[in-house]
């Protein structure tokens, strides 16, 4: 390990690791991240860029990191894209380079390094989009090309689990600022959640030389952490990434357990936190300066060639050019001083100040006025030009360039949840405005680069976040003494590019150039928006933590505007890339959402029930005797029905309990039809649209008393209605007083339709009058059903006579299996969704879902007249558009195969003239499609082009396997259409 000191860092040297890279093997510590054992081995040369192939090298220390992104692991654990900055070395790890053929040293695609100038920005805009026919092989080409890792083809063998919890204080970030607002709300009393992305805590301070009350900065963060963990109410969480800020102080994060722990069972754990108050101590992020061909590995930040140095005893370098505008940079040049490295700073500005004088006392060469004009080395950097700014230029020889343009305070957090920024000249860069409510940023992030002011302002944000959530008086604890603490970003003089004649990278991981952004301003875009669009800035899995600030500074200095006025892309969630098994978590495979059975399920599978899936339900589809195959059990079923009694487990419709002063304004709001008039007792049908005035469900809601309703929802939609309409109260309408409460789960529902069915019901035994004048059609009674508490509801979906019979779950089974013993005698059958659904075809009644598609509205299906002209709803207003008054739309109708016998295939489309030469005009298609026992022959529904107007026209079904089907065009009612059945 030629780069690795013989004494200092954190690593345990008493546990040496070997691990492969790129099928060489090497050693490393435990301690290490991957990042730090190659460069301790002389590693530098990790990758290719994606789009140039140019060789690159490790640049950063962390999340920021745009070129270390290896292949980690083989098989179904492979881990595609791991930033080798972020990932501990562990025993036999295994890595390799990702974008390089045949190998990483010698990659034949680096040929497109030398046609650079023929693969601007927005080339492949238009490049690839002639001749037509093309891309399938210029696709053969792009993909091999784009270096991105693979993704395993098998399942992931490795378990996620997922936490809910809450909080009084969570504080994101375990640097100096973080440890002290956490110990501060701890010691207040607050519940605290710490959470840091670095398996250790301390942040900068683990690699700083500062003293902070007479320690080590790194010890007094591990005594910061020791105190912390010895409290009660703190959970302190390492190797967890908070990676996304959402309403309501919703926190994400995911904690890494086998990073900490190899040997537990669970990889990741995703957290889903709800705190009182939010504390924001994450950092800042130092940002490089844009000069020609500053991409050549060993070209590193500075302040992650100082950290390797302090806290992993790895020194990158022995010949360093240290290239700044600020005085931050000047702690990495007397680090390297002190690790018996040469150093030459190139300081762009022309009086550095103390700081310059420092290092040049402590043996630096100190160049003022200077930039870096060019480099030169292929696999690294070996020679660096040097342009003075009175003219002239020198070469220096070196191994490593370490750059510092300033830093960016890290406001993701801040701004996920739409909190404003503002430009800080002295910074060069943007910081909370101000707190967002409930939220705090402290240290780094806010701009506050002085260690004991940071530590400060961390004691106080913690003490008043613990305040605020109802902990303690809000005092903050004294704040300890710092001595010895590395500069900040003083005297920084902005410098955002150095021109020249190579190309200077802004985003290293996607090869954006400043040449780049400048074509995008002479194609006329103007928004850093637009601007990072065409150019692709800040595309990555780094999310331009480091070029995007750099990128935007290039812009405005071209458009010669001030930063600000430029501003900056938007930050969104995730901070950091989360992996889909994080966000799953357990529920893959069977559990991958519940499977939910009526509390009569056990009786449908031992009657041999065949089952289909409905939403997350197990509904039974027919109950086939021997021998039946599924029309012929369907068939029976539908005359059992019609001529007896047919039971139907009706559970799974959607109820969603609805309650308040204002409930009923909310049905008039949601509904197209009028709802105030509605008796108690009684019950209506309702059509439910979306904005744009399309069908979005459909069912019956009861009145159950002055200011309560219980709404049916179809099956599979029960949870987007409910969602639906918690949206519109709480977004919308939050003066309504109502309250809804889904109760599908509470009532197990028995349907009993067919003309003995009120004979059945009698003789279970029930005290609600069922006669036509007591209990008229579409009313609802609550009474008791053979001794048990039970809500019956006449409404029909099948044309018959129906009493559909709630009582509370745990009952259900036991009603239902009555109701089979009392129906033998009038031959009570069971039947399924199958015959449901061609009992309510016969009557010609949608199913939302299977009849509708989010492009049907209520003209579509012949419903506006359910449409009241005296209300507004949801979506009524989009009814006007003339695309939807359009008298050739697609309307509902009937369809009757001229072969009685013969069933059209659900899907076919309708054709006037299948004989015609194609492209052949399609005049509609059909939706629902069955032989009808009832009615003895085959019918279908569908949409006809202006169908309304084509009744007793003849067209053709169409389908590849069925061929051509003639068919008359007809009304969508094939069966009592008086209802004369359903209402005796």
């Amino acid at each position: 390990m030629t780069a690795r000191l013989p004494q200092g860092g954190r690593i345990d040297r008493e546990r040496p690791l070997a691990f492969m890279f790129n099928g060489e093997r090497y050693q490393g510590y435990a301690g290490d991240t991957l990042a730090s054992a190659l460069l301790a081995n002389d590693v530098h040369l990790v990758s290719r860029s994606i789009k140039l192939h140019r060789p690159r090298g490790i640049v950063g220390r962390g999340p920021e990191e745009p070129n270390a992104l290896l292949q980690v692991g083989r098989g179904a654990a492979a881990l595609p894209n791991t930033r080798a900055t972020q990932l501990p070395l562990r025993d036999g790890l295994e890595a390799r380079s990702v974008n390089g053929r045949p190998s990483v040293n010698t990659d034949a695609m680096a040929v497109f390094d030398l046609a650079g100038k023929l693969m601007p920005a927005g080339f492949y805009y238009k490049t690839f989009m002639a001749p037509r026919g093309w891309w399938e092989r210029y696709e053969r080409v792009i993909r091999p090309a784009a270096g991105t890792g693979m993704v395993p083809d098998s399942p992931d063998p490795d378990r996620y689990e997922k936490v809910e919890t809450h909080c009084d204080v969570l504080v994101a970030g375990a640097g100096a600022a973080g440890l002290a607002a956490a110990l501060a709300a701890a010691r207040a009393g607050a519940r605290v959640i710490i959470a840091d992305e670095q398996a250790e805590a301390g942040g900068g301070l683990l690699a700083s030389r500062a003293r902070i009350d007479g320690q080590s900065a790194a010890d007094w963060a591990g005594a910061m952490r020791g105190a912390l963990e010895q409290l009660p109410e703190v959970r302190v969480l390492p190797a967890t990434t908070v990676f996304g800020h959402y309403d309501h102080r919703f926190i994400g994060l995911v904690e890494r357990v086998q990073e900490q722990r190899p040997e537990a069972p669970v990889r990741e754990r995703f957290w889903r936190v709800r705190t009182r108050e939010l504390v924001i101590a994450a950092g800042a992020i130092e940002r490089p300066i844009a000069f020609p061909d500053n991409d050549r590995p060993g070209i590193m930040t500075a302040s992650a060639v100082r950290e390797y140095l302090e806290r992993y005893a790895v020194r990158c370098g022995r010949r360093a050019v240290v290239f700044t505008n600020n005085d931050s940079a000047y702690a990495t040049a007397h680090a390297l001083l002190a690790a018996d490295a040469a150093v030459t700073v190139v300081d762009a500005r022309r009086t550095p100040g103390a700081a310059a004088e420092q290092a040049e006392a402590a043996g630096a060469r100190v160049l003022p006025g200077s930039v870096i004009s060019a480099t030169a080395g292929r696999r690294r950097v070996r020679r660096v030009s040097v342009r003075a700014a009175e003219g002239g230029t020198q070469d220096i020889d070196c191994d490593l360039v370490a750059v510092s343009g300033g830093w960016n305070p890290s406001v993701h957090l801040h701004s996920h949840a739409r909190g404003e920024l503002r430009w800080v000249p002295g910074l060069a860069s943007f910081v909370p405005a101000e707190d967002l409510p409930h939220s705090r940023a402290v240290g780094a992030c806010r701009g506050t680069f002085d260690l004991a002011a940071a530590i400060a302002e961390g004691f106080a944000a913690g003490a008043e976040a613990a305040r605020a959530a109802g902990r303690g008086d809000g005092d903050a604890p004294a704040a300890p003494t710092v001595t010895d603490a590395e500069p900040g970003p003083e005297g920084l003089e902005v410098l955002w590019r150095v021109p020249g004649k190579g190309p200077a990278f802004v985003d290293l991981q996607n090869d954006v150039k400043a040449s780049d952004l400048e074509l995008a301003l002479r194609e006329g875009y103007r928004s850093i928006e637009h601007v990072k669009r065409y150019s692709v800035l800040g595309f990555g899995t780094d999310q331009g933590k480091l070029g995007n600030l750099v990128g935007m500074g290039i812009v405005a200095e071209a458009l010669g505007k001030a930063p600000e006025a430029v501003g900056t892309t938007t930050y969104r969630p995730a901070w950091t890339p989360v992996t889909f098994g994080a966000l799953v978590g357990p529920e893959t495979g069977e559990l991958f959402q519940p499977i939910r059975r009526t509390p009569m399920h056990e009786w449908h599978e031992a009657e041999g029930a065949v089952f289909e899936d409905v939403g997350q339900w197990k509904r039974a589809r027919y109950y086939p005797r021997e021998g039946e195959d599924m029309d012929a059990a369907v068939a029976r079923e539908c005359l059992a029905t019609h001529q007896g009694v047919g039971v139907l487990d009706y559970s799974t419709l959607g109820k969603i309990d609805i309650q308040g002063p204002d409930a009923v304004t909310l049905l008039e709001r949601v509904y197209t039809n009028n709802w105030r008039k509605l008796a108690v007792g009684r019950c209506r049908y309702g059509l439910m649209l979306d904005e744009n005035g399309m069908v979005l469900d459909d069912g019956v809601t009861a009145r159950l008393g002055e200011q309560h309703y219980l709404m049916y929802t179809s099956t599979g939609g029960a949870a987007r209605v409910l969602a639906w309409l918690e949206r519109w109260l709480q977004t919308e309408w939050p003066e309504l007083e109502v309250y809804l409460t889904s109760v599908t789960d509470a009532w197990a529902t028995v349907s009993l339709a067919g003309p003995h069915s009120r004979d059945l019901l009698w003789d279970l035994g029930t005290d609600i009058p069922l006669e036509a004048e007591a209990f008229p059609f579409m009313s609802v009674r609550t009474g008791s059903v053979a001794g048990m508490p039970a809500r019956v509801q006449r409404v029909s979906f099948s044309g018959e006579l129906t009493f559909e019979v709630s009582v509370p779950a745990n009952f259900g089974l036991d009603l239902w299996t009555r109701v089979m013993e009392a129906g033998e005698r009038y031959g009570a059958t069971p039947y399924g969704t199958e015959t449901m659904h061609v009992l309510r075809a016969e009557k010609g009644f949608i199913i939302v879902g299977q009849d509708t598609d989010g492009s049907i509205s209520p003209i579509d299906l012949g419903m506006d007249g359910l449409v009241s002209r005296k209300k507004d709803c949801l979506g009524k207003r989009s009814l006007q558009r003339p695309e939807l008054q359009r008298a050739d739309r697609p309307q509902w109708v009937g369809l009757t195969p001229e072969d009685p016998e013969r069933v059209i295939p659900e899907g076919a489309q309708l054709v006037a003239d299948p004989d015609a030469t194609p492209p052949v005009p399609m005049h509609g298609w059909v939706t629902s499609s069955y032989y009808a026992a009832r009615i003895g022959r085959s019918i279908a529904l569908g949409f006809v082009n202006g169908g309304r107007e084509r009744y007793g026209e003849r067209l053709f079904a169409w389908d590849l396997d069925a061929g051509v089907i003639p068919l008359t065009v007809t009304r969508p009612l094939f069966f009592d259409a008086e209802g004369e059945r359903q209402n005796v």
